[in-house]
C-alpha cells in the first residue's frame, strides 16, 4: 500500500511540474544575461506572469535601497510602462535612471496603507499591457500573494514585491510562506577596486532563497548598469569568493 501511495504522489508531482513548466513557456522569461544565474532558473530567466519577492540583506536602508535598485534594473529590461506602488515617496529618481529605469516609463501610485498598495498592484496586474508592477510592502500575507500571483498569471505581467522594513522586528516576516515564484535577498558588498583612487562599480551579494522547480543559489555580482544588466563578479575584495549554489528550506 505504501509503494502504491508513493507512486501516486510521484505522479502528481510530475503532473504539477509539467503544468508549471507549461505556464513558464506560455508567459516567457526575462533572462539576466548571466549564464550562471539563468541556467538555474526554470525557463532560463525570471518568469513573466508570476510574483517575485525581494528584500535587503539587513534591516538598514543601504541593503533595502540595493534591493529596490535590483528590482528597478529588472523592470527596466521589460517592455511597456511600469507601475510602482508605494506608501513612502522617498525614491531617488536619478538612482532609478542610473540602473536603466527612466521616470518617463514609470507610473507612481502612492497610498496611505499597505492594503491599498496590494489592491493597486492587483489592479495594475489585471489591467495587462504593462512591463511590470512593483509594490513596496512590509508584509505579504499568503492570501494576498496568491491573489497577486494569479492576477500576474492571467495577463503575463511580472509582479515584483519589494519588502521594506521600518524596524528590525519586521524583517522576520520575510521568511513566512508566500506564493512568490522566486525570493531574493540583496546585500551591499565592497565596490570593485580601481587602479586609481576612487569608487568602483557597486557590487551586491544575491541570495536566491526560493525558486519553484529549481535550486537556490548565491552570487556575487556587479550592480545593474544603465541598461539594467548585471555582471558576475569574479571574487570579493580579497579574491576569496566565487559564486556557489546552496540549499535552503523554502
Amino acid at each position: 500500500m505504501s509503494a502504491a501511495r508513493d507512486q501516486v504522489i510521484t505522479d502528481l508531482r510530475e503532473r504539477i511540474s509539467s503544468i508549471q513548466g507549461e505556464g513558464v513557456k506560455k508567459a516567457g522569461c526575462l533572462p539576466f544575461g548571466v549564464d550562471e544565474i539563468d541556467e538555474i532558473l526554470p525557463g532560463g530567466g525570471l518568469a513573466y506572469g508570476a510574483l517575485h519577492e525581494f528584500a535587503g540583506g539587513g534591516s538598514g536602508t543601504v541593503d533595502g535601497a540595493a534591493a529596490a535598485l535590483f528590482v528597478a534594473g529588472i523592470a527596466a529590461r521589460t517592455k511597456g510602462p511600469v507601475v510602482w506602488c508605494l506608501t513612502r515617496p522617498d525614491l531617488f529618481f536619478p538612482a532609478l535612471a542610473q540602473v536603466g529605469l527612466h521616470p518617463d516609463r514609470v507610473i507612481f501610485v502612492e497610498s496611505d496603507r499597505e492594503e491599498d498598495v496590494l489592491a493597486n498592484m492587483e489592479e495594475g496586474l489585471s489591467f495587462g499591457g504593462l512591463g511590470a508592477v512593483v509594490g513596496e510592502l512590509v508584509r505579504l500575507p499568503m492570501v494576498s500573494s496568491r491573489r497577486l500571483h494569479l492576477a500576474a498569471e492571467r495577463t503575463g505581467t511580472m509582479a515584483l514585491a519589494v519588502r521594506r522594513w521600518r524596524r528590525q522586528s519586521e524583517a522576520s516576516d520575510f521568511g513566512q510562506p508566500t506564493a512568490s515564484t522566486t525570493r531574493w535577498r540583496v546585500s551591499v558588498m565592497p565596490s570593485d577596486e580601481l587602479p586609481v583612487p576612487g569608487v568602483g562599480r557597486p557590487r551586491w551579494f544575491l541570495e536566491l532563497m526560493r525558486v519553484k522547480a529549481g535550486e537556490c543559489a548565491e552570487f556575487l555580482v556587479r550592480a545593474c548598469d544603465d541598461k539594467g544588466r548585471l555582471d558576475l563578479s569574479s571574487g570579493s575584495a580579497d579574491g576569496s569568493y566565487s559564486s556557489s549554489r546552496s540549499f535552503y528550506s523554502a
